[in-house]
């Protein structure tokens, strides 16, 4: 497996021994209760492992000391997500509103039943952002898709593949 270059600038490769997981992506929120019942009712993620953290964990996330933080992870098909539920300090910041905004920009989800899917998301806290909703014919099926913002306006991706 290639990995770049190595300080002196040769071709670089993994140890035989060496392995790369992907673990899981963290998404920060502004209540912990609200977003887990939107990610766990709303779009079925279950219920993992969670740690209560603080101050031994602020350098390694780059925050002041007096961390205060709910680290609770949730998991479907295979994608663990932590849901960062931060008392202290406070968060900040907008997410991503365009996706050509560097970074992670949504989660994506396929669905079947979109308008159920939607209406639920919407009693769950989401805003439906009418200006993506986008239907494309592709001869023998269709492809709907929604943009949605969480409750902090992470944006969740709705995809529903028909079948004419």
């Amino acid at each position: 497996m290639y990995v770049g270059k190595t300080a002196g600038g040769e071709s670089g490769r993994l140890s035989p021994m060496a392995s790369i997981v992907v673990s899981h992506s963290g998404l920060c929120v502004s209540d912990i209760e609200v977003s887990l019942r939107f990610y766990t009712e709303g779009l079925g993620f279950e219920l993992a492992e969670g740690y209560d953290v603080g101050d031994e964990v602020a350098d390694t996330l780059e925050v002041p000391k007096g961390v205060v933080l709910r680290s609770q992870m949730i998991v479907k098909d295979g994608t663990k997500i932590e849901l960062l539920g931060w008392k202290s300090p406070a968060t900040h910041g907008e997410p991503s509103a365009t996706r050509n905004q560097l970074g992670l920009t949504h989660l994506s989800f396929t669905v079947e039943d979109m308008p159920a899917v939607e209406e639920k998301l919407v009693s769950l806290g989401a805003t439906v952002i009418e200006s993506t909703r986008t239907h494309i014919d592709m001869g023998p099926a269709s492809l709907d898709l929604l943009f949605l913002a969480d409750p902090d306006g992470t944006r969740i991706e709705l995809m529903e593949t028909i079948i004419k």
